[in-house]
């Protein structure tokens, strides 16, 4: 099955002014830009671009892992930065 977006990513030929509801198209409103703020784990990735997106091996040294049951996840971990991401978030809305 084939999924395609019905809709074009910004820039892509968009235009910058919008039609005001109920108006025939002879005025135009324009577009109100928003700031937007990169979470710290947003920004390193954007910065870490030009690093591969995976590794390979560390890939498939998991894999073997996962086949031998010798894998273990680390919850602690998992919870500790998923309370950061939350934290994260409610900061960023109490400041907006």
């Amino acid at each position: 099955m084939k999924i395609e977006s019905s809709t074009k990513p910004p820039g892509a030929g968009a235009p910058l002014v919008k039609e005001a509801p109920g108006h025939s198209g002879s005025k135009a409103v324009t577009a109100t830009s928003d700031d937007v703020q990169l979470s710290t784990l947003a920004a390193q990735l954007s910065a870490s671009d030009d690093e591969q997106a995976f590794d390979a091996v560390r890939v498939s040294e998991i894999k073997q892992a996962i086949s031998e049951g010798r894998f273990t996840i680390n919850t602690g971990a998992i919870a500790e930065r998923l309370i950061a991401s939350a934290r994260e978030l409610v900061d960023s809305r109490l400041q907006a």
